[in-house]
């Protein structure tokens, strides 16, 4: 583990920790049902990267889930305190996810979009200066 690197981060209990030294090919808010209901709050900011470039201490546990498109979708969570830490797409192979709220300094997050936003919680504020999607971030 590099505790140098631009990105560090890790789970509630400290079992599982990580690092990145490559900036993030997206950062965005998910909005979607499941972000929703797997994070108990209107949104999931995530980056994401290419899963070589990121070094991960302990072993995380994957839920996985089919999203409208009908890839998968997993996230992964540290087996102990439960902390949501990552996600894997289907139809990104070979990258991974990182949920922003875990980065040992939050600040360094910058999102670029709102995406799902018609899925948005009736209560969710959004920054009026990112753009919206009311779908996926791809495409």
């Amino acid at each position: 583990m590099n505790v140098t690197s631009k990105y560090t981060g890790q789970c509630l209990c400290g079992e599982i920790h990580y690092s990145v030294d490559v900036e993030p090919l997206f950062a965005g808010n998910c909005h979607c049902k499941d972000c929703q209901r797997s994070s108990g709050s209107a949104y999931i900011p995530a980056m994401l990267f290419p899963e070589k470039e990121v070094t991960v201490s302990g072993t995380a546990k994957y839920f996985e889930t089919t999203t409208d498109s009908g890839n998968t979708h997993g996230r992964g969570f540290c087996p102990n305190c439960g902390s949501q830490l990552f996600a894997k797409f289907g139809g990104f192979p070979g990258m991974l996810g990182i949920k922003a709220g875990t980065l040992n300094e939050t600040s360094l997050y910058a999102p670029k979009l709102d995406f799902h936003v018609a899925s948005a919680a009736a209560w969710d504020f959004m920054n009026p200066q990112l753009p919206k999607k009311q779908g996926a971030a791809q495409g």
